[in-house]
């Protein structure tokens, strides 16, 4: 019998770093689905939708399944991960010297029971150039990144101030996972020593 507790349904690093933080032992195995936000969606239906999907995608082996997923609100507009770099851009100087809202939903799946919560987080950023979204691209950081930067990297540059969970805006809230973990009864701490 594996001695995996969890499957995590996401190619992400920065998810499987965060689990591994908390000592949960997990397999990676990437959900593939449709990404689309359907029209009219609000963007809280629509990032818990797509975390519930990911997890109900990734079941295999009977180990449960935690799905999760990222968007950028601002000013009423959904920012997911950008397309190339003139969508990077774009999401950039959208949020530049603005306030905007970043939600990650995180689910757990069985089989039998689901469960999801949901993490809002307010992130303020400075003013940015075109010259400085066009050097940020050229890093390689924002692809991949619901709303085009990182805030656990070169990102950071951008942010004067959050309210909420840093965690979820990396991706994976680790107050919301931690309390579905204990509600699946999925250990954490494992293999970590002082």
């Amino acid at each position: 019998m594996s001695d995996q507790n969890l499957i995590l349904a996401s190619a992400s690093p920065r998810r499987a770093e965060l689990l591994t933080q908390i000592g949960v032992t997990f397999v990676v195995a990437p959900a593939d689905i449709d990404e689309s936000q359907r029209e009219a969606e609000s963007a809280v239906d629509y990032v818990t939708r797509m975390a519930v999907e990911k997890a109900a995608a990734g079941q295999q082996a009977g180990l449960p399944v935690l799905g999760a997923d990222t968007v950028v609100v601002c000013d009423g507009q959904v920012f997911g991960k950008p397309a190339d770099r003139a969508d990077a851009q774009t999401m950039l100087l959208a949020l530049a010297g603005k306030t905007h809202t970043v939600m990650s939903a995180v689910a757990i799946d069985n089989g039998t029971y689901r469960q999801v919560l949901l993490s809002k987080t307010k992130v303020t950023f400075r003013a940015i150039s075109a010259d400085e979204c066009d050097r940020y691209w050229q890093t390689s950081e924002p692809l991949g990144k619901a709303g085009g930067y990182a805030i656990q990297g070169l990102g950071a540059v951008f942010v004067t101030h959050l309210e909420g969970s840093y965690t979820g805006v990396v991706g994976l809230p680790i107050a919301e996972t931690e309390t579905l973990l204990q509600q699946f009864a999925i250990p954490m701490w494992q293999g970590l020593s002082g």
